[in-house]
């Protein structure tokens, strides 16, 4: 007769590692998502035809936020002190500008180029690594690029407007070039791993600190939350690739694609 130990058994759903239960639950919303994008929409706005879909992605990615993502991002912003995360915000600003410089040659935007250029000079050699924002102060301005702008200064169109998973607002053109801007991201040339890690961690927490207002503000606003963020993230795509180049707004900017400006730390 074979003993059975209780070491074999399955663990009860109560026993199940946090993570585990964390991971199971998503799923069960994705899923969910997914099969309530089944439904289609009556009047599509033309430059969403994928309104259905997005909409299941968008509840999907809320449900994720206020499980994981906003409250580690209230956590954060309670235990650092302002200086701290405005310091943090700086440096991964200073990184995006190392992009945004390669993306502004690639444009032939030459003044711009300097101008970035120049910024992560100062930022790095003056401002402890990027962490004091030197440049600003000394009037230098952000011209900030990623290479889906490059495809649409040469040529390509923006596509459908697209709701990646966790990520968000996106277009189809956007999409294509998330690899590129993927590998143009000083951080993923960070060694060893556990660092990068740890470094794409800070940096969506910080990113998601930064938002906390305006999603607070979003929320309790009585409108229809995706209309309006789908509306202001393509309006704010289209004045970065044809309007005239501001160094006003100092937030840092990758695929993530924010649709509401960053709410400084305090």
């Amino acid at each position: 007769m074979t003993n059975t130990h209780y070491t074999d058994l399955p663990p009860r759903a109560g026993h199940m590692p946090r993570a585990l239960r964390l991971a199971a639950s998503l799923g069960l919303v994705l899923g969910a998502a997914l099969l309530t994008g089944c439904a289609t929409v009556a009047n599509p706005d033309p430059r969403d035809p994928l309104e259905s879909y997005n909409r299941s992605m968008t509840n999907f990615n809320e449900q994720v936020d206020a499980m994981v993502l906003k409250p580690v991002a209230i956590a954060y912003k309670d235990v650092t002190p302002a200086p701290v995360r405005t310091g943090v915000s700086n440096f991964f600003a200073n990184l995006g500008d190392v992009w945004s410089f390669v993306n502004n040659v690639l444009q032939l935007r030459g003044e711009a180029a300097a101008s970035t250029f120049m910024r992560v000079n100062v930022n790095t050699l003056m401002g402890l690594g990027g962490v004091l924002d030197i440049a600003s102060e000394l009037g230098i301005d952000r011209y900030k690029q990623d290479f889906g702008l490059t495809l649409g200064y040469w040529g390509m169109g923006t596509g459908p407007y697209l709701v990646l998973p966790i990520l968000g607002p996106s277009t189809v053109r956007d999409t294509l070039a998330l690899p590129v801007d993927m590998k143009g991201n000083v951080v993923s040339y960070v060694d060893p791993v556990s660092a990068r890690n740890s470094l794409y961690a800070l940096r969506i927490v910080d990113t998601r600190s930064n938002l906390l207002r305006a999603s607070s503000v979003l929320d309790s606003a009585a409108l229809d939350k995706y209309s309006f963020t789908r509306d202001v993230f393509l309006q704010v795509r289209s004045q970065q690739a044809g309007a005239p180049f501001s160094g006003d707004d100092k937030s840092d900017n990758d695929s993530n694609n924010g649709v509401l400006p960053e709410e400084p730390p305090r």
